[in-house]
């Protein structure tokens, strides 16, 4: 492992969990759980596998074929995890399973996105080829 691997996972590694224990912290102490918190906590964690599967903090800018089939195999995957998670988080918070019945139409309109994002993309990157 090069210096500049193992100093990225150091670096990303405590920050995620100086992050953790401040919200752990907050949590204990005020009985809050603070959006900010949760959004950079996640922030932090996806530098952590950065660093981790590239050795660098914003990913791998020079890639090999074989690093660009994992790149791409991998987004296709997290896009199809991305809308299976976001209709369930949906579900969980408004504790119905009848799409009539939901309230949160911001949360809703954020999960029928995920189904035409990808297909959207596409095409516009295809016209492009043709």
């Amino acid at each position: 492992m090069g210096k500049t691997k193992r100093f990225a996972i150091i670096i990303s590694v405590t920050t995620f969990l100086v992050i953790i224990g401040y919200s752990i912290y907050k949590y204990l102490r005020y009985e809050q759980i603070d959006g900010a918190t949760i959004f950079f906590g996640f922030l932090a964690l996806s530098y952590v596998f950065n660093s981790l599967t590239w050795g660098d903090l914003e990913g791998n800018k020079d890639m090999d074929e074989l690093e660009q089939h994992i790149d791409t195999q991998s987004s296709k995957i997290s896009y199809y995890a991305l809308m299976i998670l976001s209709a369930f988080v949906l579900f969980v918070s408004e504790g119905v399973g009848n799409l009539s019945d939901i309230k949160n139409y911001p949360l809703l309109i954020v999960v029928c996105l995920t189904f035409v994002i990808q297909p959207i993309t596409a095409f516009i990157y295809s016209r492009q080829y043709k």
